[in-house]
């Protein structure tokens, strides 16, 4: 609040201005600094001043007020034209109000009724009151906008006809990339999938595979587990991608959760791997593992239910045998890309690209440059040549056989109920007849190339 005690003249005025050159003042409310303002060009006459005096009277009201020069004189001017200074209340322009207190109260009661729609089907609902029932009070809400129906929502007069509560929405988090993966020639870019096997009558699952297949070299690791909750699935993640020749570029699976979660993607960030993820309505997206799931572990396992009690017994027959015979005795077909006249691709598997996964790592331009550390050329050379396709397929089938002659003999077998050979015919105690390089073989692989690409 501004406040003088004693008349001052307009010399007193200049040399408190000029004694307090460095000091700055601020008034309290504006109402009583105008009232102040006012006060003092009445006193000093201002109107009948010269205009060097004038000039100081300015000064000294700028500095006791600390308002700017262009304010003084604004405030100057309404006192020279009204004979007052007086503070001015805001006229706001406002668009015109076109819904009354009682269109809301009619919206509110509406939504009320109905539950809340959404806009457009509100604002459907308001058109058909007047337009079709004819209902007094809808005329003018039938022409409403979907944009200002929820404006008038969001407003304090709808909000206290109405009371509308929606429970907390959980923050999304975005787990992966969702796009085709680009291994751009190069091994490292891995899909995978799992596969579940079977049911027991009384609902218990069975043990899951975990598949992993390179786009590239088609290199594949198969591993089993209890389930897939992240306590048993990270831990065989792990296993398998330690075992690829290979470092880990990329990893593509499908949109389920067991892979889509927070453990997976700390997991595939400390390995400094992309993570995509298949893309709606693509199903070519991830058809390379799923062609493997059916030519290798539905082939050689089959489609009955095994209980997960026995998942490490069937993990490690997958890491001694299946995993070495699969990727270098057993050959795979890579696919020719041709364009048609009309654009079309077109997919060839010609009979000398048929090459085992290791074969076709070898094949690749600057190979050596692809290992991981630690993993060299020799040691690979000596688990290729350790055995000949046909014994490591006799080894992998013979060690299959012992693995199932074990479940057979546990208490909970689950072929101990029904027909064993109606209904798993893989439950056989005879191995596995067919060689990796028979017709069979080579023609549902091939098939499921070409649904795997």
């Amino acid at each position: 609040m501004v406040e003088q005690r004693q008349h001052i003249g307009v010399a007193e005025m200049a040399e408190f201005v000029a004694g307090t050159g460095a000091v700055e003042f601020r008034a309290g409310p504006r109402a009583e600094m105008y009232a102040w303002v006012e006060a003092q060009l009445v006193e000093q006459e201002y109107a009948r001043r010269r205009k060097p005096e004038k000039g100081r009277i300015r000064q000294y009201l700028g500095k006791v007020t600390g308002l700017s020069r262009a304010q003084v004189a604004r405030l100057i001017g309404q006192y020279r034209r009204a004979g007052r200074v007086r503070l001015r209340a805001g006229r706001r322009r406002r668009f015109p109000r076109t819904y009354t207190e009682a269109d809301i109260g009619r919206l509110a009661a509406v939504d009320e009724a109905h539950g809340r729609l959404s806009g457009p089907a509100t604002r459907r609902i308001l058109a058909r009151e007047w337009e079709v029932f004819q209902r007094p009070g809808f005329e003018r809400l039938a022409r409403i906008s979907v944009a200002h129906l929820y404006n008038l929502r969001r407003g304090e007069r709808y909000r206290r006809r109405s009371r509308h509560w929606e429970k907390t929405k959980a923050t999304a988090v975005q787990y992966g990339e969702r796009r085709r993966p680009e291994p751009g020639g190069a091994p490292g870019h891995m899909r995978v999938d799992t596969v579940h096997q079977g049911d027991a009558p009384d609902g218990t699952k069975g043990v899951y595979h975990l598949n992993l297949v390179d786009a590239v070299t088609q290199w594949e690791l198969v591993g089993s587990c209890e389930a897939i909750s992240e306590a048993h699935l990270e831990p065989l993640l792990a296993q398998l991608i330690d075992g690829l020749p290979f470092p880990l570029l990329g990893f593509h699976s499908d949109n389920g959760s067991e892979f889509v979660n927070q453990t997976v993607a700390r997991l595939l960030n400390r390995l400094c791997a992309a993570f995509t993820k298949s893309r709606a309505n693509r199903s070519n997206d991830n058809a390379l593992v799923e062609g493997k799931n059916g030519a290798v572990i539905r082939k050689l396992i089959g489609y009955g239910h095994i209980d997960r009690s026995h998942a490490a017994a069937i993990n490690d027959f997958c890491r001694l045998h299946l995993n070495p015979y699969l990727n270098f005795h057993r050959p795979c077909g890579f696919a020719t890309v041709t364009h048609n006249e009309r654009g079309k691709r077109q997919r060839r598997y010609p009979s000398q690209d048929y090459r085992t996964p290791y074969e076709k790592l070898r094949s690749l331009p600057a190979a050596e440059t692809h290992l991981r550390p630690g993993v060299t050329w020799a040691q690979l050379d000596a688990l290729a040549l350790r055995q000949s396709d046909t014994e490591a397929a006799l080894a992998m089938g013979q060690a299959k056989h012992r693995l199932f002659q074990t479940l057979a003999a546990t208490p909970d077998g689950p072929w101990k109920s029904g027909n064993p050979q109606k209904r798993d015919s893989h439950f056989s105690t005879a191995p596995a007849a067919a060689p990796p390089g028979s017709n069979s073989q080579h023609k549902s692989k091939a098939s499921a190339q070409r649904a795997g690409g």
